[in-house]
This record gives structure tokens, sequence and C-alpha cells, in this order.
């Protein structure tokens, strides 16, 4: 019994989180975390449109600055777009790059954090003041 109420209360102070089966199963997901799927899946084709075709400046406009990223096992702060682009092949690595090539919409991985490709290679959200001003944005890359 007490393995059962134990498991109920973490259950309760996890946070929540989306597994979805089916394109229509992650719309409402994403509408019940974020109010809405629209932005997301949009963002989500354009990423891998962008990084299926090494367009290195439609990712770059993606992503949400100041960004952080590891180069050569180091902490680096990357100030803008030129930076990113000047960058890529050692942000957006071969790993990253085989992880939005696997993805499927239906089988992302979302939580009030935001959304998530792969095994974390890649997390979006929206990000700004308000729903008025949000933009969906990459807010991580991790090789």
């Amino acid at each position: 019994m007490r393995k059962l109420i134990a498991a109920a209360v973490l259950a309760c102070l996890l946070p929540v989180a989306a597994w979805a089966q089916s394109a229509a199963d992650m719309d409402k997901s994403l509408d019940a975390l974020f109010g809405g799927h629209k932005p997301y899946a949009d963002f989500f084709a354009r990423l891998q449109t962008a990084v299926a075709s090494g367009d290195k400046a439609t990712v770059a406009g993606l992503v949400d600055y100041p960004f952080q990223a590891r180069i050569g096992g180091k902490a680096v702060k990357i100030k803008d777009a030129a930076h990113f682009s000047a960058d890529y092949d050692k942000v957006v690595t071969a790993k990253v790059k085989a992880a939005v090539a696997r993805q499927t919409y239906a089988t992302l991985f979302a939580n009030w954090q935001g959304v998530m490709i792969g095994d974390g290679e890649i997390w979006f959200s929206g990000v700004g003041k308000d729903a008025n001003h949000m933009a969906v944005k990459i807010t991580a890359i991790n090789d």
C-alpha cells in the first residue's frame, strides 16, 4: 500500500509530459501544454527541411539568442545568427542532424519546458514576453 501511495504522490509531482502516438495526439498534447500546436508543428517542419538541406541561415534564424553551445569541449556564448552560422558545423553536428532526420512529429516529446527532438539533441519552445509576442525558437542544442 505504501508503494502505491508513494507512486501516486510522485506522479503528481512530475511535470506533465507528452508522448504522442499520432500527429493528432501530438496536436492535442501541444494544445494542452502551450495553448496551440500549429506554431510548433510549423516550426518543426521548417527546422527539419532546413537541416536536411544544409540551410545554415534558416537554422540560425530559428535560434533564441544569446545561445550557449559547447564547441571543442568549451562553453561558448553565441551572440547572433552570424556567429551561429560561422560555427554551424561545430554546433549542428552529424549526431544532431541524424536526430532531426529520424524524428517524426508524432514522436516528439513535449513537457512544460518545451519540445524535444531525439534524446535531447534539440529543444525548442515558445519564447517572448507574452503570448502576443511569442515565437517558437531553438533553446538548446546538445551533441
